[in-house]
């Protein structure tokens, strides 16, 4: 008799023991797949932060391969200076843009080079967002490589809006300039007629749509922006060269239209997001476009 219990304990225990198995591999398998489920593969060129209201903020690398901005760009720097970053073939750069998602609404910050080889509508549609929902577009500043992207071409070959619902938010000392100050604007003006029926001017220290604020960076175009929201600062084209102007904000690169300007705007801003710990957005930072 008592030979028989133990048989019996033997084959409940052999019984318990394949079903806490078989439980343990229900339990892995619905995890795995839960997990296949919820990760989706990141989308090249793109990176996105939660800021500290709620809201995402998503670089969009809109050029290809590589970027090295050259030495010569950097009149303003040494030798001895230059030749102390170990960089002899470049500076490390991107040409990007930044969507943030906030409040349900997406915005857009500068639309990139469109025709000229740019990557943010394709980024664009591996995110899965549709150009037609972005209801905001706000411009740091007029030149090709931040507004050509307004504009696509229509079956008709003719220019049309990229971006059909949006508003476009522009500073009024940056569209004024362009319209009637500096030579070689034809494409500023096309593009700012393309979305006369929706542009808005501003001025430095307005509140925009969704708490966004405009800043004043003058100096690298003469209504050149900033825009700060929640803990994010956008800077644009404050800084060409990070490794080098980091840590030396007097350093301009030859594209600054006034580089007196553009330096004490870069020391400037740069201290004021390290004051209040914002995380600056820069249209030609190195991948992936932000820096503390």
């Amino acid at each position: 008799m008592n030979k028989f219990f133990a048989i019996l304990g033997i084959i409940s225990l052999s019984m318990l023991a394949a079903a806490c198995s078989d439980t343990k591999t229900a339990k892995e398998t619905a995890t795995a797949e839960t997990a296949g489920v919820e990760t989706a593969a990141p989308v090249e060129g793109t990176k996105t932060i939660t800021l500290s209201n709620g809201a995402s903020v998503t670089w969009i690398q809109d050029n290809t391969g590589n970027k090295l901005n050259p030495r010569s760009l950097f009149s303003d720097a040494s030798d001895s200076l230059y030749n102390s970053l170990n960089m002899p073939d470049g500076i490390p750069a991107s040409v990007s843009t930044f969507l943030v998602k906030v409040d349900g609404k997406y915005i857009l910050f500068d639309a990139g080079l469109g025709a000229f080889g740019g990557q943010l509508m394709n980024r664009l549609a591996a995110l899965g967002v549709n150009p037609d929902s972005i209801g905001l577009v706000y411009l740091t500043h007029f030149h090709v490589d931040h507004i050509s992207g307004l504009a696509v071409k229509n079956d008709a070959g003719n220019d049309s809006k990229a971006f059909k619902n949006a508003a476009v938010y522009a500073g009024k000392v940056e569209y004024d300039a362009w319209m009637n100050d500096i030579p070689k604007n034809d494409l500023q003006k096309n593009i700012m007629a393309l979305y006369k029926d929706s542009l808005h001017l501003f001025a430095f220290g307005d509140s925009l749509p969704h708490g966004v604020l405009a800043m004043d960076a003058v100096g690298h175009t003469p209504g050149h922006t900033a825009f700060q929201l929640a803990n994010l600062l956008v800077v644009g084209d404050l800084m060409h060269g990070y490794a080098l102007q980091k840590d030396h904000p007097e350093v301009n690169s030859n594209y600054d239209m006034d580089k007196p300007k553009s330096a004490e705007s870069r020391k400037r801003i740069m201290q004021y997001a390290s004051d209040n710990k914002l995380l600056m957005a820069g249209m030609h930072l190195p991948p992936p476009g932000f820096a503390e």
